[in-house]
């Protein structure tokens, strides 16, 4: 997190940030509702903005909500270490920006080891939001909730959608935001307001100032046109996959690429991406790429037989005879619907 926001680590004095965990239900519950008076599924952050001794992350272990809401709540704790309150908007938004956020432990017997934390950006909101269209609150409303002190409809999402648009719009290839002849830099403005949070600052003051430098920067009828252009170019990851696969029935194979590359910087750790620019490789005749892909998608949990009979027959093509009978061997093992394909081909290659 501070990779990215830069915040004085001074502030904390010395302190950790501290997490309080429970594998029983039943005591996890307890605790909250002693605390708060209610309970919370998976992760909850509890802030006492007078008292930061007691201030802690309590999560249920191995509850089935504690992955997305621990990543969601260990933000929330980390922003407001720094500052106590931030406006609604900002909070709920990088909340969900930064969720894809997890440890991943790599896989035994893997050189080199891929253990460590890994992001992957959190596009579950995203066709929500899009299917708001006009009937979408304006960003003036959801930057001044808490001044107004009324939240719009669909605030977790919009505000998600705000926080992705300000960070990332840099990163379309075609802005056209342009204000007094010069492009606007969506992301130096979001960057900015990490500087002009004050911890001593309440909800309201935190919110205001945030959307007056954002308004100093740029018109309201300018942003909602750009943050409508980004939305509209956004694509989900089920979307790029499709997209690829029809560009790749279409003989299209630089416009499947470009997704499928898409797709894998979106979701990195997900099989599909490499097992298409696997066959791509193939396609075109780079052996060594696609046994590479392949491979990657095996370790990102790709059907066994599947890639088992990719290799063979990507093996083959290559000439490697022998690794590629042993590779249909392991589809034939995996899975019976392999067997009259692998077998076919076994026995060209014997």
């Amino acid at each position: 997190y501070n990779g990215f926001f830069h915040f004085n680590p001074k502030i904390l004095g010395g302190a950790r940030l501290k997490v309080r965990a429970y594998r029983d239900r039943q005591t996890y519950d307890a605790y909250i509702k002693e605390r708060i008076g209610i309970t919370s599924p998976g992760a909850v952050y509890l802030h006492y903005s007078q008292q930061p001794e007691r201030r802690e992350l309590v999560i249920h272990r191995g509850s089935t909500d504690e992955e997305w809401m621990f990543s969601h709540q260990a933000f929330v704790q980390y922003l407001r270490a720094f500052v106590s309150y931030p406006p609604a908007w900002f909070r709920e938004g990088f909340a969900i920006y930064f969720s894809g956020v997890r440890f991943d432990p790599g896989q035994a017997g893997t050189s080199p080891s891929r253990e460590g934390l890994v992001y992957e950006e959190n596009l579950s909101w995203l066709e929500a939001v899009k299917s708001l269209g006009a009937g979408a609150p304006s960003l003036e409303s959801i930057l001044l909730a808490d001044v107004k002190k009324s939240q719009p409809d669909n605030f977790q999402g919009v505000s998600w959608g705000l926080v992705s648009f300000l960070v990332e719009n840099r990163n379309l290839k075609d802005n056209d935001a342009v204000r007094d002849n010069r492009k606007i830099d969506y992301f130096r403005i979001i960057c900015e307001c990490f500087l002009l949070l004050k911890d001593a600052a309440g909800l309201e003051d935190n919110a205001q100032t945030l959307y007056d430098h954002i308004r100093s920067w740029v018109d309201f009828p300018t942003i909602e046109r750009d943050y409508k252009a980004y939305l509209a170019a956004r694509k989900t990851f089920a979307d790029l996959i499709a997209e690829g696969q029809r560009a790749y029935n279409d003989k299209d194979p630089k416009t499947a690429e470009e997704l499928f590359q898409s797709a894998q910087k979106q979701r990195p750790s997900h099989y599909a991406p490499y097992y298409y620019l696997g066959l791509l490789a193939y396609d075109g005749k780079n052996y060594k790429q696609a046994e590479q892909y392949y491979r990657a998608a095996q370790q990102y949990g790709a059907d066994p037989a599947l890639i088992a009979y990719a290799l063979g027959i990507n093996a083959a093509a290559d000439g490697r005879g022998a690794e590629a009978i042993r590779f249909l061997e392991q589809a034939k093992a995996a899975s019976s619907s392999y067997a009259e394909q692998a077998d076919t081909l076994i026995k060209r290659l014997r």
